[in-house]
């Protein structure tokens, strides 16, 4: 199996979906160049009729990529950074997640918007934020948030052939890191966590680039007899409920890391999950571990002291487990 990076993972997806599908075409700011590189090259393999640049104009093109998918076309579009999403708000928000429902299902919305989110390094606030939860109260859309090059293609791939909106958020931080992925079709469903590492004593749910912090500090702690168990929702909407509450009740204790800011966010949701089903298997109070409520600074030391981190994951799980 050849180990390829999160980037070349969201290339392969997209390349084997509009290979597949005809009437699967790329949109969006900046794709027949590919500034992340991750629509890299398509354009030579699929014509300028299948991948479109678009003006920087994001309540025009997410408008159009709504009509084309009314229209029987399956777009795939790309908003480059996920804050740009303020921006379009009505299209995604209003439209797309509702026209399925107030045709009475005679409109499918067969769209995959796509964006780069999160904290990178000095890109500043309107580049670095983490906006999934803005979103989650909004039904009929789809949530997607993977954490690693296998998941991303996985799930980007049948992200693209839902017959309603998903937004995929792609962390940036995570474009370079590189996994085993399966060639060819490799499906990842939405609405199914990954167990990333099995344990005994507190459940960690990390969402997205969390995931290899939560890893890291579970690798830390199993020196101490801390036996982390690492749950990885991989989509936020279909959550899957049952996965955390299993393992909550194995663990009887549970850190939520994400970093997303602390209100209103996807950390609240889950905690406000497990306090309802919950709170029998509970020995411990639910902790967050997320971003501070501020935004995203350009400052190097003042994002990394905004970002939650491994060093606030671990504190987090020494209080829950009291050691």
């Amino acid at each position: 199996m050849p180990q390829i990076s999160f980037i070349q993972a969201i290339n392969q997806a997209i390349a084997e979906e509009m290979e597949r599908d005809p009437l699967t075409f790329l949109m969006g700011e900046d794709v027949v160049l590919g500034a992340f590189g991750a629509t890299k090259g398509l354009i030579d393999k699929f014509g300028a009729k299948r991948v479109r640049n678009t003006p920087i104009s994001e309540a025009g093109f997410v408008g159009a990529a709504v009509g084309a998918a009314m229209a029987g076309t399956r777009p795939i579009c790309e908003v480059e950074f996920a804050s740009f999403f303020y921006c379009a708000f009505d299209q995604i928000c209003n439209q797309a997640a509702k026209l399925r429902y107030m045709s009475g299902g005679q409109a499918t919305m067969p769209i995959t918007f796509r964006a780069v989110f999160g904290a990178m390094g000095g890109a500043a606030a309107q580049h670095s934020e983490t906006v999934y939860a803005q979103f989650l109260s909004v039904p009929g859309l789809k949530l997607v948030v993977p954490s690693g090059a296998s998941d991303m293609k996985g799930l980007l791939k049948s992200a693209i052939r839902d017959n309603n909106p998903v937004i995929v958020f792609e962390h940036g931080a995570l474009g370079w890191s590189r996994e085993d992925v399966p060639q060819g079709e490799h499906l990842v469903p939405l609405g199914k966590a990954a167990v990333k590492r099995p344990g005994d004593n507190v459940t960690v749910v990390a969402i997205g680039a969390m995931v290899g912090k939560a890893m890291s500090v579970a690798d830390k702690l199993e020196q101490e007899k801390i036996s982390v168990e690492v749950i990885d929702p991989r989509t936020l909407i279909p959550l899957d409920e049952n996965a955390i509450l299993a393992s909550v009740e194995k663990t009887n204790r549970i850190v939520i890391a994400d970093e997303g800011h602390l209100r209103g966010g996807a950390a609240a949701d889950i905690a406000a999950i497990v306090a309802d089903k919950g709170f029998d298997f509970l020995d411990a109070p639910v902790r967050r571990v997320t971003s501070l409520d501020v935004p995203i600074p350009f400052s190097p030391p003042l994002e990394k002291a905004a970002i939650a981190d491994e060093a606030r994951i671990e504190a987090a799980i020494r209080d829950v487990v009291g050691r």
